[in-house]
């Protein structure tokens, strides 16, 4: 009983602390950096922990129940996910951090007079300024119509923590068929690993939103630089990522050579 305690405190442990890993922090980072409150950055971070946990237990389950074996190049094509991920999330922060900032700096108002009416509308001089809210692009259309549904704004952290969990579960499989030889436990041991990811996440999230609202309501010009730097820190790691599934690890060479991290 006391080895069981043991393991499942571990499990937990490494659940948490896998939720730190650098991928990960800055993936959610460029999702948490438009959250206000540290209540809906730990929302997201358990949204991601949850999607996280979910693939886990169905891709890890099949290795310790089943006996499932992942092909080096499935298994490096899973791992490019993830730095193709943080590319485009890297690049979808950086778009709306450039188009918010460049609303707020081109566009003014001015008052105008009617009778004894006086009115003030949003007006802007450059050729790309444009009085429209953030709000009003595309994405903002989604979020004004289906804002009200609950889950939502938790679609997108649950996607990016499945294929997070896609690209680690067959190492942390590979980890615990190692230790621990009873089916049972070793499921037992993925889903208390998967709740330390959760909290974890949870705790990461309402951390990294406290220098993004601080700015937001104290330096406008903050604000976007942090944004910003998010967005390329996002895309830079991602690239980084592709290039070592790529060309090191031989995805697109050929002489593929796969170890699951």
């Amino acid at each position: 009983m006391t080895s069981f305690l043991a393991v499942m405190a571990l499990g937990l442990f490494l659940g948490m602390r896998h939720a730190t890993d650098a991928d990960h922090v800055i993936a959610v980072t460029t999702i948490v950096s438009r959250q206000r409150t540290t209540l809906g950055a730990a929302a997201i971070g358990a949204a991601w922990g949850i999607g996280h946990t979910l693939t886990i237990l169905v891709v890890g389950g099949g290795i310790v129940v089943f006996g499932w074996v992942i092909p080096p190049r499935v298994g490096l094509s899973t791992e490019l996910t993830v730095g193709v991920m943080l590319v485009l999330l890297g690049v979808r922060r950086i778009d709306a951090s450039v188009v918010k900032f460049g609303q707020a700096k081109h566009v003014h108002a001015h008052a105008h007079g009617h009778g004894d009416y006086v009115h003030t509308h949003a007006h802007g001089h450059e050729p790309d300024a444009h009085p429209h809210a953030e709000d009003q692009t595309p994405l903002g259309w989604l979020d004004r119509h289906l804002g009200a549904l609950g889950g939502y704004r938790l679609v997108r952290p649950l996607v990016v923590g499945i294929v997070h969990g896609l690209a680690g579960s067959a190492a942390l499989a590979l980890l615990v068929l190692a230790t621990i030889r009873t089916p049972s436990w070793a499921i037992l041991y993925l889903m208390v690993f998967g709740v330390g990811t959760i909290v974890g996440m949870m705790l990461m999230t309402a951390v990294i939103v406290l220098p993004f609202a601080y700015a937001e309501r104290r330096f406008a010009r903050l604000s976007h630089g942090l944004r910003l730097a998010s967005g390329i820190i996002s895309i830079v790691f991602g690239l980084v990522i592709a290039y070592r599934i790529g060309v090191v690890d031989g995805l697109f060479t050929g002489s593929t050579h796969w170890t699951p991290r």
